[in-house]
């Protein structure tokens, strides 16, 4: 039985995850899965050492408020690590948390991969280094990666993104609302206000004044809110209910299912991350709001960490603002709500946007989550040949 450790720490690496995990067991009968996982990784039969959610927090100064307990549960999570002695360990995203791991696994003999390449290309270009120390095998999922990561003599395998692959290339829009439960002819608009409770404790209020903003001047428009956990829909609808309780009709929450609302809606409105990818991946013309503590925004301007112009990835990858972008202080629905229903007026700029984000996909579409699987794979053989004894 071949034993791999998987951290995932949050909704985007256990997406990407659970794809992994189903591509390998079917290379493979023989994999058992252990780690950090969240419910897609679960579903896959993944087990779980403790709750995703622990480790999913982002910003400077929110991590300096968390350390104490992070570092102790890396502490545990590294200890178990070298109890249990797996073939590989796997970490998903989430540099800060993993590489140390990574690092101090592969030092005691343990192979070790990672998924989803930190953005030194973008800020903090210093951290190859320690990528280069801590793994033996990066596997990126854009274009622009492994060529960079080569320079720099890690070793380096270019995958696509395992979202292109999961997500048709064509979307049935009309599907997605039935299956939610939407009028089929509605003006409908997705908020997405993050998958990490720092996040939505920021973004939930000015997304909630955008909605009432849009629906005072649009009576007919309908809002459909996805939450990814019972902890996070606890804090938007606190939130709701102060802010909005009298609203009408009210915004449809869901438990999950960001992939169908998003599908369903005419325009989406999301933190930055990963859903701004899969909002191009599901051709959905989109606006990008986003908050971190002024402390974090602070040191970013300041110490002027951000190498790239954009903070979307939707927006990188297609190498200009087809997503606006609403950060820190105008992230607010007074800029918010005029921009979006603007958006939803222009058929034409929709059209347009969405040929772009089609011509996007075609290109990371490679068959991620096999090629995935086939590289850890042998980078498994390669560890298990070059360990036997040789012949006398």
């Amino acid at each position: 039985m071949i034993t791999i450790v998987v951290i995932a720490n949050e909704a985007s690496g256990d997406q990407l995850g659970a794809l992994l995990v189903r591509a390998l067991r079917e290379r493979c009968a023989h994999v058992r899965f252990v780690g950090v996982a969240g419910p897609r990784m679960l579903a896959e039969g993944c087990e779980t050492w403790l709750a995703m959610e622990q480790l999913s927090v982002m910003g400077f100064a929110e991590v300096l408020k968390e350390l104490p307990r992070l570092l102790r549960l890396r502490r545990a999570l590294r200890a178990r690590l070298l109890a249990t002695r797996p073939d590989l360990f796997l970490g998903i995203d989430a540099p800060d948390f993993n590489l140390g791991l990574e690092r101090d696994i592969r030092a005691a003999g343990i192979p070790t991969a990672h998924l989803v390449c930190p953005t030194v290309w973008a800020w903090r270009p210093g951290r190859v280094k320690a990528i280069r120390r801590a793994v033996d095998l990066m596997l990126s999922i854009f274009p622009f990666e492994e060529a960079f990561l080569q320079r720099h003599q890690v070793p380096a395998r270019y995958i696509g993104h395992p979202l292109a692959d999961d997500i048709p290339l064509n979307i049935n829009q009309a599907q997605a609302r039935q299956a939610i439960g939407v009028p089929a002819t509605a003006p409908l608009i997705a908020l997405l206000p993050g998958s990490r409770v720092s996040e939505v404790e920021r973004l939930a209020e000015p997304f909630i004044e955008t909605l009432c903003r849009c629906q005072r001047e649009r009576p007919v428009l309908r809002f459909v809110v996805p939450l990814i956990s019972p902890r996070i829909r606890a804090i938007f609808e606190a939130t709701l209910q102060s802010l909005a309780a009298d609203i009408r009709p009210a915004p449809l929450l869901l438990d999950g299912r960001s992939r169908e609302a998003m599908a369903a809606a005419d325009v989406v409105l999301t933190a930055s991350g990963t859903a701004t990818l899969e909002a191009l991946l599901l051709k959905r013309p989109m606006l990008v709001g986003y908050r971190v503590n002024p402390l974090t925004w602070a040191l970013i301007k300041g110490l002027r960490l951000v190498k790239v112009p954009y903070a979307a990835m939707a927006n990188l990858l297609v190498g200009r603002e087809l997503a606006p972008e609403f950060l820190q202080a105008h992230c607010r629905a007074e800029e918010l709500a005029p921009a979006l229903l603007r958006l939803l007026d222009d058929q034409q700029q929709r059209r347009d946007i969405q040929a772009v984000y089609q011509q996007v996909h075609e290109q990371l579409r490679q068959g991620a989550a096999a090629r995935a699987a086939e590289a850890l794979l042998t980078l498994l053989d390669q560890r298990s040949t070059h360990s036997q004894p040789s012949e006398l």
